[in-house]
């Protein structure tokens, strides 16, 4: 086997990981894509379940070293805490196909989830990639804000990430700052960013 040094790894993480097109695969503004998928917990979710609260998507792989630094470092938990405190439901999302980074039997999930001291309401299984695809998700993370009536008011980056130098907790994030906003009842300054991380392993 052929041992790389961690700055070439990171590197090629970088060179393929940020999204090239913002967009995604649906509009900002318009309905959010529906889903119904099974969490890791057995339990049936689907969007519709959840009209009338604000709902945020995270997709993940914990094999992602951009996953990883977030997790590490309890800044992802520390975010899903403070937003599930106040009635938002938190999905992180994996779309991982079986025999790819990322994938994870139920059992494995609800392990690693505990070990990882993940904040979020759940973790829904997506191995075929259908609701990856749906909503365009090109990296992990790759955040997705969808507001009570069910519209997508953010996607992108999780936060103003640009290097593994970048201490955390100094960053802009966006997720926070378009909850916060919105909850307001104001308009959503940033609803839009490039998404950054490992590609999505479809």
């Amino acid at each position: 086997m052929i041992k790389r040094p961690l700055s070439i790894v990171l590197g090629a993480a970088f060179l393929w990981g940020f999204s090239a097109n913002p967009s995604g695969g649906v509009e900002t503004g318009k309905q959010a894509p529906p889903f119904s998928l099974t969490s890791i917990h057995g339990q049936n979710i689907s969007l519709d379940q959840l009209k009338g609260k604000y709902v945020v998507l995270e997709w993940i792989n914990h094999g992602c070293p951009f996953v990883r630094k977030q997790y590490d470092a309890g800044n992802m938990q520390r975010f899903q805490e403070k937003w599930t405190q106040q009635n938002v439901v938190w999905l992180s999302i994996c779309s991982s196909a079986k025999g790819k980074e990322g994938f994870m039997g139920t059992e494995e999930w609800v392990r690693v989830s505990d070990q990882k001291k993940s904040k979020a309401t759940d973790v829904l299984i997506d191995s075929d990639g259908k609701i990856g695809k749906a909503y365009g998700a090109k990296t992990t993370p790759h955040m997705f804000v969808i507001d009570p009536k069910g519209t997508l008011i953010y996607q992108g980056a999780f936060d103003s990430f640009k290097d593994f130098k970048d201490d955390l907790m100094q960053l802009d994030n966006y997720v926070d700052q378009a909850l916060t906003e919105a909850m307001a009842n104001k308009e959503v300054s940033v609803a839009q960013t490039k998404s950054y991380g490992c590609s999505v392993k479809y």
